[in-house]
């Protein structure tokens, strides 16, 4: 295997063999800030995912390790996201009890799972599966599941007990155990829920105020999570909190990262299958969209194929290092650029003070609240609900409206699973009735001109015994019949027809039905003394009609351009009509 083949596999050996000091001060600040941004939104997510606290934390060392060995963006930051810990939640438990060993064991199933299914459609180049799953059936998704999340995190502001992976089984019980609120935990929840919020706008501002420059002034409104953590921690410790009701984190194991192996169980791994795919779709869309959308800043390229490589092994890494499924997540990864990161190697750096972390700093959270954990879910969710996709889309696209609305209101109602298999399926059947009735629009000469446009549209020249199609899309099973419905209705308008020229300018594939249907429609116009003509058919197209017996049997000829065909086909003794548009 040459150098350049093993770096398309291994990109370490790419951007390693460039790697300098002015790299290195940049990874390492980066690394520094994310650092201090992972601990509590991995605490969180644990929390979140109904894994032990210090899940989270090994989640996040092991796999940013290998994705810097395999994945190609130089700032995906990779670790516990909120949407996937969510789905991790829901998936395990319906397995098994929340805090038991056979919990953790499901979690790590999960994360091998999925790890396993990302390395198969990088190394098989399936990446582009993802793209069955719309922008905004993901939107709409991701809306539902932020409202999920809070809703699910408030039985901790609360500190009461509420289960349910739905809106409605959360809010019933909710409501059912609000008389068991405890006071303290509230009044931490919401402080600590008020102060994130003002954190997100207020702080950087009243640094610059105070005399910080603008770096150490966005270092500062980053470590505002650390302040409550800090904060609510001290109280809790300093009042014995803990012995007025106030749920608290507890031992949180001193240590590296174990080494843990999934279950192979069959009834389990059945399971847990199809959670898995999903969580797998949803992560690889998530992380390539942060991934593209920070390497287009830098001109940089993304293989999405090496990516889904990089995401698997980094979930082999959580199965085998006692963490759950990860992927890219879009805060930390947007702080990782804008903090100056040039490499992956800003993520194994932030392994390291992650590791450090495990080592030194997990007595110091025994205090810690369940409630500002919480309230940093809650802070970090919202920010993903966004009402307005479906302004937008019932504005620009009925179809894509509905698609959106049946996502939101599945994974409301019937939670994540359901929603994110109701937006595949939605997604697809969206596109196959959108190509199934494609445009088709009878065209004329602009007057003076060689181009030709929609006669409902522009005044344009047209003979009578003419019929000129054009066709702007490509054709297969869905649409053939439809093709042959148009053109006879459209046909049926011209009672002197002797001619019939279908346009394919927008005709990328042709497949067996469709080339059935063009047959069919040759011999009914044949029938009727009506001859038929192709005109711009695309090269690609036409050697695979050429493997076919439709040109054998075509009663017209094939034109380069549908000018040359109407000049070929034109009848001097006849007029030409000018159309009046119908439409602006």
């Amino acid at each position: 295997m040459t150098r350049s083949s093993l770096s398309r596999y291994l990109p370490i050996l790419d951007w390693g063999r460039r790697y300098d000091r002015a790299t290195f001060t940049g990874d390492m600040v980066a690394a520094v800030i994310v650092t201090v941004m992972l601990i509590p939104q991995s605490l969180a997510y644990a929390l979140l995912a109904g894994m032990p606290p210090e899940a989270g934390i090994y989640a996040s060392i092991a796999p940013i390790v290998l994705y810097a060995i395999f994945g190609t963006s130089r700032a995906l930051a990779v670790g516990p996201v909120a949407v996937v810990s969510l789905m991790t939640a829901a998936a395990v438990g319906n397995v098994a009890d929340s805090g038991t060993a056979g919990y953790v064991v499901a979690a790590l199933t999960l994360a091998f799972l999925s790890g396993v299914m990302l390395l198969a459609l990088g190394v098989f180049r399936l990446g582009f599966l993802a793209n069955f799953l719309s922008h905004p059936v993901i939107a709409g998704f991701i809306t539902a599941s932020g409202i999920l999340i809070a809703a699910s995190q408030l039985r901790h502001i609360l500190g009461i007990d509420a289960q349910g992976h739905t809106l409605v089984e959360l809010l019933s019980t909710l409501f059912a155990n609000l008389g068991d609120t405890n006071p303290i935990t509230l009044v931490i929840g919401v402080l600590a829920t008020g102060f994130l919020f003002w954190v997100r706008r207020g702080l950087k501002p009243a640094l610059r105020r105070l005399g910080l420059g603008p770096t150490l002034a966005d270092i500062g409104a980053k470590t505002g999570p650390i302040l409550a953590i800090v904060a609510t921690t001290l109280a809790v410790w300093a009042f014995d909190l803990g012995a007025r009701g106030v749920a608290i984190v507890g031992d949180v194991p001193q240590g590296l990262p174990p080494l843990t192996l999934p279950s192979f169980s069959p009834a389990l791994v059945s399971e847990l299958l199809v959670p898995a795919l999903l969580i797998s779709i949803i992560g690889f869309v998530e992380s390539i969209s942060v991934a593209q959308t920070l390497a287009a800043k830098k001109r940089q390229r993304i293989d999405p194929d090496q990516e889904l490589i990089g995401l698997g092994a980094a979930n082999l890494g959580a199965a085998f290092t006692g963490g759950f499924p990860v992927t890219g997540g879009f805060s930390r990864s947007v702080v990782n650029s804008d903090a100056g990161a040039e490499t992956p190697a800003a993520g194994a750096f932030t392994a390291v003070g992650l590791v450090l972390a495990a080592l030194f700093l997990t007595p110091l959270i025994f205090f810690l609240p369940k409630a500002t954990l919480a309230a940093t879910i809650i802070v970090a969710v919202l920010s993903l609900v966004d009402f307005s996709v479906l302004k937008r889309a019932w504005a620009f696209s009925r179809a894509d409206f509905a698609a959106v609305s049946v996502t939101i209101a599945l994974t409301l109602l019937f939670g994540v699973e359901a929603g994110v298999t109701a937006g595949v399926v939605t997604s697809i059947l969206v596109h196959l009735y959108k190509t199934s009735r494609p445009h088709m629009a009878v065209v004329g000469r602009v007057p003076g001109t060689e181009h030709f446009r929609n006669v409902r549209r522009h005044a344009v020249e047209t003979q009578p015994h003419v019929l000129s199609l054009r066709v702007d899309e490509s054709l297969y099973f869905p649409n053939a019949r439809f093709l042959e419905d148009q053109l006879s209705a459209f046909a049926a308008d011209k009672p002197d027809l002797t001619d019939v020229v279908l346009m394919f300018p927008a005709v990328n594939e042709i497949d067996l039905s469709a080339l059935e249907s063009l047959e069919a429609i040759n011999t009914r116009l044949q029938d009727a003394g009506i001859r038929l003509h192709l005109s711009e058919v695309k090269g690609p197209v036409m050697d695979r009609l050429k493997r076919s017996h439709f040109l054998d049997a075509l009663t017209g000829d094939i034109f380069l351009s549908q000018h040359d065909a109407v000049c070929a086909l034109a009848r001097p003794e006849q007029a030409t009509a000018l159309s009046r548009p119908d439409q602006p």
